[in-house]
């Protein structure tokens, strides 16, 4: 039982780090270079990223913080690192809830615009960038907060 909960504990660890570093990539450097790139180009390959990233790597981390943290919790519930997870994983699904609540609609309206003439992208790109950015930002201070969490936890806990 000891090496499936640090399994299961270095799953959560991992899924809930790779979120945070994902979300915290698309603020300081994906947005900020699509930004760059003027709107039309930016609008085209946030279209393509929004194809690109739905695959099973991705589903798994995206998942994997709430399931493994979720899991975590079970197997270290007679253990003081049960509350740490408890938080890390509430916090992994406010993520998932701001990801599939926000941007994930935002997304789909970029998507739902097609190919964007040169003179509309700049409309476009300006109604998606601003508040997807805004809630990219929320979701990675989110997911990085459930990360440092569990670590903390970890850090507390053990001898």
């Amino acid at each position: 039982m000891s090496q499936l909960r640090d399994i299961v504990l270095t799953l959560a660890m991992a899924t809930m780090g790779l979120t945070a570093g994902l979300y915290a990539a698309f603020a300081y450097s994906v947005m900020p270079g699509l930004q760059r790139a003027g709107a039309s180009t930016a609008v085209a390959s946030m279209q393509r990223i929004n194809v690109a990233i739905i695959n099973p790597v991705f589903a798994v981390i995206f998942a994997g913080a709430v399931v493994f943290g979720a899991v975590g919790v079970a197997l270290w519930w007679g253990d003081p690192l049960r509350w740490w997870l408890v938080a890390a994983t509430i916090l992994a699904v406010v993520s998932v809830l701001i990801t599939m609540g926000i941007n994930v609609p935002l997304n789909d309206r970029l998507d739902a615009a097609g190919t964007v003439s040169a003179a509309d992208a700049p409309t476009i790109w300006t109604d998606f960038v601003r508040p997807w950015v805004q809630w990219n930002i929320v979701r990675a201070a989110v997911a990085t907060a459930g990360f440092v969490v569990v670590t903390i936890g970890l850090l507390q806990t053990r001898p």
